[in-house]
């Protein structure tokens, strides 16, 4: 197996680069992680020219535009474009070059923002995602539409797989347009050194189902060998272990050892309230199974930043 894995240098890709050296790879697999700078995704001849020169069997496709709440509510457009060329050129090159199976990566925010709890697999295309990142939402949406043209079709085993909140180290920890976990972590860092309160945006009541990085590259590598379903799984620890907003902020001061007082900019907006996720059918097939537990994920993720600091606030 020639595996090859877009987005390789982003939070997943060094989770699942991690896991393959630490011994969970085996013996008949060689791994190609590539990022942006070794082809741009969006131009159909640098893809294609991607996959000639590494020949893969396997792709694992994580390469996306991404950005958290307040950078898609500025460019649903951009998102949109970006991410259904990328998406498009990748599924296309991989079956033109004939490679057997092709794991792409979606998000929870896909799911119809008007919905029943929890949701499941069979929910995705129920009704129009939030408002607030549709462009993202629908691009991802059309990899599942995509997939079921390739098997149909062609016979392609291509599939993907529905993570909730990823978070860990090689994170992007930028305030403006990261996710909401490494975003809290920057800022708890800097309060940390100026004496101030933490500002947590909007009431901290949301709540969120939150994977460690490590934990969805173990769940990859075995989606990739072991998966054989068109529709995509859910990748997500318990209903039971959703945390709110405000359970992350006090985890994460907790870990950076932050003892100041903790605001919440009720001006700012909350995005979802909820988007709980089943992992009922990831659990039939793993039952046994065992995410980190959260705080300790946030402790390493923490202690990541801190050792890596010059280089993760960027």
């Amino acid at each position: 197996k020639r595996i090859l894995v877009t987005g390789g240098t982003g939070l997943v890709g060094r989770a699942i680069e991690k896991v393959v050296a630490d011994g969970e790879g085996q013996p008949d697999e060689e791994w190609i992680f590539v990022s942006s700078q070794d082809a741009d995704l969006t131009s159909s001849s640098e893809t294609k020219a991607l996959f000639e020169r590494h020949k893969p069997t396997h792709v694992i496709h994580l390469a996306a535009m991404v950005g958290g709440l307040f950078k898609n509510l500025r460019s649903n457009l951009d998102f949109w474009r970006t991410n259904i060329h990328i998406n498009d050129n990748v599924l296309h090159s991989a079956h033109e070059s004939g490679v057997q199976k092709v794991v792409s990566c979606l998000s929870t925010c896909i799911f119809p923002d008007k919905t029943t709890y929890p949701i499941d697999e069979t929910m995705i295309h129920n009704g129009p995602p939030h408002s607030s990142n549709f462009g993202y939402s629908y691009a991802k949406r059309m990899i599942d539409v995509q997939n079921r043209g390739y098997s149909e079709q062609h016979g392609r085993r291509f599939t993907a797989v529905i993570p909730t909140n990823v978070f860990g180290p090689h994170d992007n920890f930028n305030i403006e347009d990261g996710h909401v976990l490494p975003g809290l972590i920057h800022k708890v860092y800097l309060a940390k050194q100026s004496g101030s309160a933490l500002t947590v945006w909007g009431t901290g009541k949301p709540r969120r189902q939150f994977i460690y990085s490590l934990d969805l590259a173990r769940l990859f590598l075995w989606v990739l060998r072991e998966y054989d379903e068109v529709e995509p799984i859910i990748l997500s620890v318990g209903e039971e272990d959703e945390v709110s907003i405000r359970e992350a902020a006090e985890a994460i001061a907790e870990a950076m050892e932050f003892k100041g007082e903790l605001v919440f900019d009720t001006t700012k907006s909350d995005g979802q309230f909820k988007k709980t996720a089943s992992n009922a059918k990831l659990r039939q097939y793993l039952p046994e199974f065992q995410f980190t537990p959260f705080r300790k994920a946030v402790k390493e993720t923490c202690a990541w930043f801190n050792a890596n600091y010059a280089n993760a606030r960027k």
